[in-house]
């Protein structure tokens, strides 16, 4: 199926209990894509992720920011496949480009058309690390840019692996780079460790595609906040649970998003997605 390159817009915000990404510890991070060791493989096997500081050069982080303002911009007309905040469905073509660029939740397979954010999504030093964990070699095939503006809205909990038509069993690897500081008060990672072992969570449309708010209550004690400096990524276990406070600060908060899997991963239908996944498909309440 064509991946649709056309603009649309979020839904409106909704409530939800105000300690749901509440968190009992803090991540600790390797220093550098170089540094990360045998040790560090296994550990992503047991917890389903690694967090890496300066795994990218503010010179690389920069080139990502001027590559995602000029595709907000609309400085590269052919692409379109960016998601805005409800609120501005109305008024789109008045807005500045601050007010553009705080608008934006959004941008989806836009590597094609911006050379800066593909050579991000494609450097080497990167790939060696993911083939590493997926042992075969390693292809991106989904981008996504998650832009968390002031008073942007949360990211509720997921697993990402209920949003591809891959088969359950295919391993991917997700990659989350930082772009601006990612802290506790403006939507950092949330992440559940060791939960994406045999765990598999339906999946409703709610304020997203999303876990139910009520399996994720009362764990606190169980989630790990990922806080990450520009140029840090969270490297992830597609089935690992985890999500994004809003952003309670004045200061963006932008990341690219990549996925990898093994060259030739089996796909499935949609409809085979949904009903694997989809909490309304198997007649389940939330």
């Amino acid at each position: 199926m064509p991946v649709p390159n056309q603009i649309s817009f979020d839904t409106e915000v909704k409530p939800h209990a105000a300690d749901l990404y509440d968190y009992a510890a803090v991540a600790e991070t390797i220093d550098g894509l170089d540094s990360i060791t045998e040790a560090d493989i296994a550990r992503y096997h047991e917890q389903g992720f690694i967090a890496v500081r300066n795994a990218f050069s503010p010179k690389e982080i920069q080139s990502g920011l001027d590559g995602l303002a000029d595709l907000i911009a609309g400085r590269v007309p052919e692409f379109q496949n960016i998601q805005f905040t409800a609120e501005v469905r109305d008024r789109l073509d008045s807005l500045s480009f601050e007010e553009r660029m705080d608008s934006v939740r959004r941008l989806l397979y836009f590597v094609d058309y911006e050379a800066r954010t593909k050579a991000i999504a494609n450097y080497p030093k990167l790939l060696a690390v993911v083939s590493r964990l997926l042992e075969t070699e390693a292809t991106m095939f989904q981008d996504m840019a998650l832009i968390k503006p002031p008073n942007g809205r949360e990211k509720p909990w997921h697993q990402d692996h209920a949003y591809f038509e891959l088969t359950p069993q295919t391993k991917v690897v997700g990659v989350w780079i930082a772009l601006d500081p990612a802290g506790i008060e403006n939507g950092c990672m949330r992440v559940m460790p060791g939960w994406h072992r045999d765990r598999k969570y339906h999946h409703f449309q709610i304020r997203d595609l999303q876990i139910c708010d009520s399996e994720m209550e009362g764990l606190q004690a169980n989630r790990v906040a990922v806080p990450l400096e520009p140029g840090g990524c969270l490297i992830f276990d597609s089935y690992i649970p985890h999500g994004t406070p809003s952003n309670f600060t004045a200061s963006r908060r932008r990341a690219l998003q990549f996925h990898y899997a093994a060259v030739g991963a089996q796909k499935i239908t949609a409809e085979e997605r949904v009903a694997f996944w989809g909490g309304e498909a198997n007649n389940i309440a939330c």
